[in-house]
């Protein structure tokens, strides 16, 4: 098959990101087994972008992250300058065939309004569809531009505007996939731990106050706003205190945070974050919104580590209550399930992992959408 998609991951962060970029791992996973499949990827992206593609766009030398903490008036041009020159590519070259979009908000924006004279497109939405009420609530692509969720619960609370566009799911993958069920278990330590940017979302003041009430050893690893260490964050600036995580970081979080009981590592990486979690007992997800995707629940699951976590979002579609987790209805059933744990068999998650959330089967999935898309957008515009 010959087709040439324009994988679109946004001005943020370079692909793969330096540790923690959720939509740049999930742009930098799913691009090469494309390639394997024969698709042929431009990647929009910063120019620092290391991951091997047949073509790199960029307009920003390197990820713009940091940029997010300044005032919404320096920031909002961020995304559009970079939309600006997908825009442009796509209207000096006649050669690919969909653009696959990864940028909230802007990027169904500019591609809608591109007209009816564009080319198709898919529009992956990674976040809590209610953020964007008057862009979702009134979106018109036509024929042309699509979305999917990466949950079927995600698309289940969409405005009906945006599910009529909708083309259905995909769940999120990792490598840590690959052969899972043919690695050999790791022995467990008492620890638990919550895996992902600490943001009141992911409910860490949850998790570090259970811990307390309920004697269980919990490590937090993840960055706070931008600071990757607890040294970067202790040096920070007054200004530091602008940035939301950040706020909720020292009023809710570092309260509770002893360095015995409760410990922030920091944002890890690589080999040093898989050592994480599959040594834990258990990756803990004291949810306080709907989580829409689960990158850290299908890589604990991929490393042996079963979830205990509040069963919303999509938690209850990744995992098999009694099998590969533990769900409770609310943070008030999380610390009874600790003990239950024990009881899981780390194969089973394993397994599971490898099974449902290899990157060849995220790929396969795609590039059934890709013709779904461009079918629905050749047919109709005939």
């Amino acid at each position: 098959m010959s087709l040439t998609v324009l994988m679109n991951a946004g001005p943020w962060l370079p692909v793969p990101p330096p540790g923690y970029g959720g939509i740049e791992n999930v742009v930098a996973t799913l691009v090469p087994e494309l390639r394997r499949l024969g698709v042929r990827v431009v990647l929009a992206s910063t120019a620092d972008s290391t991951l091997p593609v047949d073509e790199l766009l960029s307009v920003f030398p390197d990820g713009q992250f940091g940029a997010l903490q300044r005032p919404y008036n320096q920031v909002c041009g961020i995304s559009h300058a970079h939309l600006n020159g997908v825009v442009r590519a796509l209207r000096e070259r006649d050669d690919i065939d969909l653009v696959h979009d990864h940028v909230e908000a802007v990027g169904l924006a500019v591609l809608t309004a591109m007209g009816p004279g564009a080319g198709p497109a898919l529009h992956t939405l990674h976040w809590d569809l209610g953020k964007h009420p008057d862009l979702y609530g009134y979106v018109d692509g036509g024929d042309r531009v699509r979305v999917n969720g990466v949950s079927a619960a995600q698309l289940a609370r969409a405005p009906q505007a945006l599910q009529d566009h909708a083309v259905g799911h995909v769940h999120l993958a990792t490598p840590l996939a690959v052969d899972a069920d043919l690695r050999p278990p790791l022995e467990k330590s008492g620890h638990l731990v919550i895996l992902g940017r600490i943001t009141p979302g992911k409910g860490q003041h949850i998790g570090a106050r259970l811990a307390h009430e309920a004697g269980f050893d919990l490590v937090l690893a993840g960055p706070v706003g931008p600071y990757r260490r607890p040294e970067e964050l202790a040096s920070a600036g007054p200004d530091a205190g602008q940035n939301p995580d950040v706020r909720y970081w020292r009023e809710q979080v570092a309260p509770l945070v002893d360095g015995v009981r409760v410990r922030w590592v920091g944002m890890v990486a690589g080999a040093a974050r898989d050592d994480l979690v599959a040594s834990a007992r258990a990756t803990l997800f004291p949810l306080c919104w709907e989580e829409p995707g689960g990158t850290a629940v299908i890589e604990s699951l991929a490393v042996g580590t079963p979830v205990i976590a509040i069963g919303r979002g999509c938690l209850p579609e990744l995992i098999e209550h009694g099998r590969t987790g533990l769900l409770a209805d609310d943070e008030d059933g999380l610390a009874d399930l600790v003990p239950a744990v024990s009881g899981l068999d780390e194969r089973e998650c394993r397994q599971e992992a490898s099974r449902r959330f290899t990157p060849a089967t995220m790929a396969q999935r795609y590039l059934d959408l890709y013709e779904q898309v461009r079918r629905t957008a050749i047919t109709n515009a005939a």
